[in-house]
């Protein structure tokens, strides 16, 4: 499907989905201010809680005792908060080291990283990609002014601009023309993911964040490499999205890459 050009946007969704099994019981989670997390008989997963889309109150006011895949096609919904607890859900299920390990999955150092320096550990170690090139970030992530100086050319995609960034909609414009582009794992909850990978079909694709859906089925759509997270520790995960304490990444989180079969990258240690 190397060259293929989707059509139905719809169609990756469908595909994360229906690899879902069914009769897997979701036993908690909790919608957070910050982060969503979602334990089932399988596994825990983490999303970005976002806000916004649709207006309407959630149509499923207690999700514990069902099906896991049932609450994984909340993905698909224009509820934010609602496709928040749907990517969590596909998270539950692909997120884990089980089905990570066989694709060669690589993790951080179980060690606890601020936000901040978490970030710059994901870019940093695409650094010897991004020299002389053209870099596009879809995301105003923290400190991510400094991969100025680590390319030729950096531009910033944003909904909310801070100086200097471009609107989201220039990605029709900037895109195509990129060497190297970073997408944030949040574009899977707000449904732009689909026509983002298409535009940097010719560029080396990261999707990065710990909302990253760390499928296979990605490959297909032209991601590079999925920088997402596996949970290590569903109780201290539980505890700081209920919380807003205690250290989710590192500890609760942990960052893991995988890169796409038969792609040899120069990566920075």
């Amino acid at each position: 499907m190397e060259n293929t050009t989707h059509t139905d946007p719809w169609e990756l969704y469908d595909r994360l989905i229906d690899g879902v099994p069914e009769g897997i019981a979701v036993r908690d989670y909790s919608l957070g201010l910050h982060w969503t997390y979602l334990d089932a008989e399988c596994g825990c997963g983490v999303a970005w809680t976002m806000k916004g889309g649709k207006i309407g109150s959630r149509k499923h006011p207690d999700l514990r005792g069902s099906d896991l895949k049932s609450v994984a096609r909340l993905a698909k919904s224009w509820n934010f908060e609602e496709a928040t607890l749907g990517v969590a859900a596909l998270n539950a299920w692909y997120s884990r080291k089980e089905l990570l390990d066989p694709l060669g999955a690589v993790y951080e150092a179980p060690k606890a990283l601020a936000r901040d320096e978490r970030k710059r550990e994901a870019f940093g170690e695409f650094t010897p990609h991004m020299k002389g090139g053209k870099v596009a970030v879809i995301g105003h992530f923290p400190h991510v002014t400094e991969l100025a100086e680590r390319c030729d050319e950096l531009t910033v995609l944003e909904r909310s601009c801070s100086e200097g960034d471009l609107p989201d909609p220039a990605c029709e414009y900037v895109l195509p023309s990129q060497d190297v582009v970073f997408i944030t794992g949040t574009t899977t909850t707000n449904k732009t993911l689909p026509r983002l990978l298409e535009l940097s079909r010719d560029s080396l694709c990261i999707l990065t964040g710990p909302s990253v859906v760390a499928s296979p089925i990605l490959f297909d759509y032209h991601a590079d490499v999925l920088a997402g997270s596996v949970v290590n520790d569903p109780e201290k995960t539980s505890f700081a999205v209920r919380s807003g304490q205690g250290r989710l990444f590192g500890e609760a989180v942990q960052m893991m890459r995988v890169v796409k079969p038969g792609l040899e990258l120069n990566l920075q240690d």
